[in-house]
């Protein structure tokens, strides 16, 4: 496989095995047919204790990030002997009120994610005080020790912008959009402060309702038809990359579509010229090495990175690597 460009060196590649796992707090035909795919193939690689660790991130329905994410960890629960409970809410105070219920079962570890770290500050300090383990992962990185975690696992997002500001200056773009699916997510702050910092052009910035998508293509079709100027625009997520495509269609734009996240349907973007590139921070290697961690803390007191965040990524997706990914994509996992 051809190197990738990459800004961030992988501090931590796991070992991958080959069943599908675990279990879901919300239940469901998906938790359900994992936790069958594992009773049937898979088998835990060690002999410590069923520990308990639950995960608790900030995703809305049907996004298909968070579903790598998950699956990763179910993988890794499965290998570590785990019992994996995931629940999610994409309002913060729900979200925090989740930790809280992790907090009352008394688990053995909680993994979460920092979108909106002040509304979970008090929620990581009970299971601070309850001596539960937590794990911070994808947002938040810089609040992540400060809140009392082992340590954070996702990609810089401010360097991730950067990365994505020197793409674009490559291409010899001159006016960017980029375009905010959740309003008060710090992580999609930085992306676009990242974007403005290396970029040589200008950055505007959109705020949607990334809960329709019809409102977020009516908004980028808007802004191109009253802009001509923009010839790039930049989506925070794989699932609005294929709806500013459609909007810019629509505008009659010949801006040129980008997005930070990877899957299926923007690994097909990439092959067929319909998106330019793509950030990938690698969210299947998120949930699986967050579930490890833990456990390598349970089991031996390991802590890895020394203080500082575990990164995944940014790697700069483009083309040419589209079909090299193509097997991973399709199974989910990239």
């Amino acid at each position: 496989m051809a190197r990738f460009r990459t800004w961030v060196g992988i501090a931590l590649a796991g070992a991958l095995c080959t069943s599908l796992a675990g279990c879901s707090s919300t239940g469901g035909k998906r938790a359900e047919d994992a936790r069958k795919a594992a009773a049937a193939q898979g088998r835990a690689a060690v002999d410590t204790p069923r520990w308990t660790f639950a995960m608790i991130t900030h995703s809305g329905d049907g996004d298909t990030f968070w579903d790598i994410v998950q699956s990763g960890a179910e993988q890794a629960a499965v290998k570590d002997n785990i019992n994996f409970l995931y629940s999610h809410d994409d309002e913060a105070q729900q979200q925090a009120q989740l930790v809280d219920a992790a907090v009352d079962k008394k688990v053995d570890g909680i993994i979460v994610t920092l979108a909106k770290p002040d509304a979970m500050k008090a929620a990581l300090a009970r299971a601070a005080k309850a001596g539960i383990p937590v794990v911070t992962v994808n947002s938040g990185s810089e609040k992540s020790k400060e809140f009392g975690a082992l340590t954070h696992i996702g990609q810089d997002e401010t360097i991730a912008g950067e990365a994505v500001g020197e793409e674009l200056d490559g291409r010899g773009k001159k006016k960017v959009l980029c375009v905010l699916h959740e309003q008060g997510n710090v992580g999609h702050e930085q992306r676009c402060d990242g974007v403005e910092k290396t970029f040589g052009g200008t950055v505007q910035r959109l705020y949607v309702n990334g809960t329709s998508m019809p409102d977020v293509q009516s908004a980028v079709e808007a802004k191109l038809q009253s802009d001509k100027a923009v010839d790039a625009v930049v989506t925070l997520g794989a699932p609005y990359a294929d709806t500013a495509v459609k909007a810019g269609q629509a505008a009659g734009s010949r801006a040129e579509i980008d997005t930070f996240d990877l899957n299926a349907k923007v690994a097909a973007g990439l092959k067929d010229g319909t998106l330019g590139f793509a950030v990938d921070q690698q969210p299947y290697l998120q949930g699986y090495e967050a579930v490890d961690l833990l456990w390598l803390y349970k089991y031996n007191a390991d802590v890895l990175g020394g203080g500082r965040p575990v990164l995944t990524g940014p790697q700069i997706i483009t083309r040419a690597d589209a079909a090299e990914l193509e097997e991973y994509t399709k199974r989910g996992t990239r």
